[in-house]
């Protein structure tokens, strides 16, 4: 059964899906396609595998660790089945990556592997976008490059009765396929994953794991709209916008193109891959703000 969050008659709705059309509970229905939709669900946290893709690692030519690592995205990042994701006007490398997410059902801590897909109440698609520009600075926590508002796009609905094993995962952009892959090739399945997060981190109702991607994530531009598939989940559609401001240059970190940034935002598409690894700027190369650190004499 698929469920799914609209804007029915102007206010937020639960609805199910009947074929073309979703259903509320008091009868009144809207066609799925030309609804106004919102996150399927309301997460307290959102929290991101990083490499799981067998492709995306083999891409990068890189070794897998003996567990996985995370990042999280701010709820703030949320966005919704045909939304506009915002690309800053100073910035180039705004990533796609077609993912499926997992959506928390009962509050789990401490739970065991065997047991977690009692604590899931289903699935979605998303697209965990990226902003490359600031990888020099948040490679290690991407707050900015993965979690700047509307670069988590979920939906369009959250469906509980799908099987994650051996499911084809599709991006396209502008219609044309970018992204071809599988949930098989996962080094870790979604009930590791929510038993591993839950080891330390209580996870309640509502809360998105974001599982990882497949390979070839590539930068888009304003105007293109980006499509993730994924067989039994359905289709979520993004449109890419420029926002008429650029990032300020007052405070933080600034926009570059440096290597740390262009091996990443191209992928096995940089010019020097399978050849070295990326040659890390100093920091004192990289831009300053216009207000620069305070340092005590």
């Amino acid at each position: 059964m698929e469920f799914r969050r609209v804007l029915l008659d102007g206010s937020p709705t639960d609805v199910v899906r009947e074929g073309s059309l979703l259903r509320a509970r008091d009868g009144r229905s809207v066609d799925a396609e030309t609804a106004i939709h919102l996150a399927p669900v309301a997460p307290s946290k959102i929290l991101c595998c990083h490499l799981n893709h067998v492709s995306r690692v083999r891409e990068f030519g890189v070794d897998l660790p003996p567990a996985p690592t995370y990042f999280h995205k701010p709820i703030t990042a949320l966005n919704v089945h045909n939304g506009a994701v915002v690309r800053p006007a100073n910035c180039h490398y705004l990533n796609y990556e077609g993912e499926v997410a997992i959506i928390i059902g009962r509050t789990a801590r401490n739970i065991r592997m065997e047991d977690a897909g009692e604590y899931i109440a289903g699935y979605s698609v998303a697209n965990d976008f990226g902003l490359h520009d600031f990888r020099d600075t948040d490679a290690g926590s991407m707050l900015r490059v993965k979690g700047a508002d509307t670069l988590c796009p979920v939906g369009p609905g959250l469906v509980t009765d799908w099987d994650f094993r051996d499911k084809e995962m599709l991006t396209t952009v502008n219609g044309v396929t970018r992204q071809h892959g599988s949930t098989s090739e996962m080094a870790w399945d979604m009930h590791y994953l929510v038993a591993d997060l839950a080891r330390l981190i209580t996870l309640i109702p509502g809360d998105i794991i974001l599982s990882g991607t497949p390979a070839v994530s590539r930068p888009v531009e304003p105007g293109d709209v980006v499509e993730v598939s994924v067989e039994g989940l359905g289709t979520l559609r993004s449109h890419i916008v420029s926002s008429p401001e650029p990032v300020s240059s007052q405070v933080g970190a600034q926009p570059t193109a440096t290597e740390e940034v262009l091996s990443t935002a191209l992928g096995g598409d940089w010019e020097f891959r399978g050849q070295r690894r990326p040659v890390a700027t100093e920091r004192s190369q990289l831009p300053f703000p216009d207000v620069h650190p305070h340092v005590s004499s």
